[in-house]
């Protein structure tokens, strides 16, 4: 968010005024000359004359102070007297306006507290939104001409003004869900790819010439590539980029995989001093960025599926995907602990990362994924769950929260059918950021104590930290896109402690609308939901567990404790899936 400070004034004497707003060429004021004649100043990035009476232009602020002042480094320039009358000051809002009719998607339910944490994140993400522009983005050196002018989604409103692709595993997710911008997701995606470098590395950012070293950032580019054919049917873009899919798996991995165990290691190939979402200093065999070498492995194997690409990159990527998980559950596994090793490499310690996305990439069994979710519970803190269990790697790190993260465990404990915990993390994690400032948007990381981790430097608006909001409408609604642009669709509802839950999707053929109710007394559910016609997808209901429940489809019966109907399963414990196409259904378990 760029907010831009605007007033008319009339000098009543000559004087120089402070407008105590930032820090990047000023020493965190702006200075204005007061002109002899009224005018109406706009602050924008430059100085009078000679590097003095400058103003940075980069602002994004909830208050602002005007004094009468002068810097003496200003001289002959400014002087700190005089009188100065101010009839007006005006504030430009130039992030995305996240106003009612913006919004084409929605959710609700039963729990006020969690509509509340829905909207506050989709405001937050909204702040996020905006165009880029030479002289604010933060840091200074981070502008790209093949940037400048298109909408994005950068990290974060006021610090960290720059579109990283990590961020976008969360961020893009959110504005997919809430508003009809969906280009603010491809600028970046597509900018990054024509970014890639000659051996297949992806930039995380234009930050540094596009040069910042992220080991981790190219995979996360994949992952929200498939993210962005998912929810918007986008295969122009996948065919477009797909040879830089190509170069990053075949190309850039392999340069830093040990041939030996089929891992990645970070240190092969030159990258021991390449960082991380958070910088942090672990090399060898990591379990985070190994199990999400699988995640995106599978996910371009989709795409060259969706694409009907005529080689056997699909077959391949899949198969080294399965290599890679076998080698992590034999090397990396901690059989004493019952959950996954940070890395093979310095003291022992075990990550909220690589332990989550191991869920999600199904690197981890049932019987894993139960048992590693137990060992996080274990240092869960009064606002979220740490991203390390002990301080081995870094001081305060079993303190420390990261909302990007914590959305990975978030998800696997919906996905593995522990709702209950997936919402008491909800809880501690946005209800401490939504009962302290600024009380409406949820920061970028969270410190001992609760404090912002970085105190005053702390993004107090980020995007990746919105995971709150693809998780209520993903799950507790309950609707997913298995095909691109929502072609092929699941609508699963995990209740948890639940009553109801309302909402809409959209997608690029027609909005999936749901609503549903159960009864828990009574062992009822009751589902209505929506979807364009030309598309297809399964539905999936809670069984009632006293009896098993019998399940209508449109008031015809297709389970009575067995299937009834061709088009009914049980793969999922607890849960009846059937097959239905497109249009209004209402399904009911009674």
């Amino acid at each position: 968010m760029l907010h831009t400070c605007c007033g008319y004034f009339e000098p009543v004497q000559s004087a120089s005024l402070t407008f105590h707003q930032g820090d990047k060429i000023t020493p965190g004021t702006d200075q204005l000359n007061v002109p002899k004649e009224p005018f109406i100043w706009k602050v924008q990035h430059g100085c009078l004359e000679d590097g003095k009476v400058c103003a940075d232009g980069l602002h994004g602020f909830r208050y602002l102070k005007i004094s009468l002042d002068a810097l003496a480094t200003d001289e002959p320039y400014a002087q700190p007297f005089g009188e100065v009358a101010i009839s007006s000051v005006s504030v430009k809002l130039s992030s995305f306006p996240g106003t009612p009719g913006t919004f084409t998607g929605w959710f609700e339910c039963s729990d006020p507290e969690l509509n509340a944490f829905w909207y506050d994140a989709a405001y937050t993400n909204d702040m996020c939104i905006d165009v880029f522009r030479k002289n604010d983005t933060e840091p200074r050196n981070a502008a790209s001409l093949s940037l400048i002018g298109k909408l994005v989604l950068h990290d974060g409103a006021k610090r960290d003004r720059d579109p990283y692709v990590g961020d976008l595993a969360v961020a893009a997710r959110t504005l997919l869900l809430t508003h009809n911008v969906t280009e603010a997701v491809r600028n970046v995606l597509a900018d990054l790819g024509d970014h890639q470098r000659d051996d297949g590395w992806i930039p995380p950012a234009s930050i540094n010439g596009y040069t910042l070293p992220l080991f981790d950032y190219p995979l996360w580019w994949i992952v929200c590539s498939y993210d962005l054919v998912l929810y918007t049917g986008d295969l122009e873009y996948a065919r477009k980029y797909y040879s830089n899919i190509q170069q990053v798996l075949d190309k850039w991995y392999p340069s830093a995989t040990n041939s030996a165990s089929s891992l990645l290691s970070k240190g092969i190939g030159n990258t021991e001093g390449y960082g991380d979402y958070a910088f942090l200093p672990r090399n060898g065999p990591v379990t985070y960025y190994n199990v999400l070498y699988v995640l995106a492995l599978n996910n371009a194997a989709s795409l060259a599926k969706f694409l009907d690409v005529e080689n056997d990159d699909a077959f391949r990527w899949t198969e080294r995907a399965s290599n890679v998980t076998a080698a992590i559950n034999q090397n990396l596994w901690d059989a004493q602990v019952g959950a996954y090793l940070d890395s093979l490499t310095g003291p022992i310690r075990h990550a909220q990362d690589g332990n989550s996305i191991a869920v999600l990439a199904k690197v981890a069994t049932p019987s894993q994924t139960c048992s590693l979710l137990s060992h996080l519970s274990t240092t869960a803190l009064a606002y979220g769950n740490p991203f390390y269990d002990n301080d081995r790697l870094g001081l305060g790190f079993s303190k420390r929260v990261y909302p990007f993260i914590s959305y990975f465990e978030i998800l696997a404990r919906f996905s593995s059918g522990e709702a209950h915990s997936a919402i008491d993390q909800i809880r501690r994690t946005y209800r401490w950021m939504r009962t302290h400032d600024p009380f409406s948007t949820f920061w970028e990381g969270i410190g001992t104590d609760g404090s912002m981790y970085e105190g005053g430097y702390t993004s107090a608006a980020h995007g990746w930290s919105t995971g709150v909001l693809p998780a209520l409408t993903n799950h507790v609604l309950g609707v997913m896109p298995t095909g691109p642009g929502f072609q092929t669709w699941s609508i699963k509802p995990i209740t948890g402690n639940i009553d109801w839950a309302q909402g809409v999707v959209p997608t690029p053929r027609g909005n999936i609308s749901v609503q549903w109710v159960r009864h828990r007394d009574a062992c009822q559910f009751k589902i209505r939901f929506d979807t364009p016609q030309d598309t297809a997808g399964e539905i999936s209901v809670p069984l009632c567990e006293q009896a098993g429940g019998d399940v209508y489809l449109d008031e015809m019966q297709v389970w009575r404790q067995t299937a009834v109907g061709p088009d009914a399963s049980t793969s999922t414990p607890g849960y009846l899936t059937l097959a239905v196409t497109g249009g209004q259904h209402e399904v009911t378990v009674q």
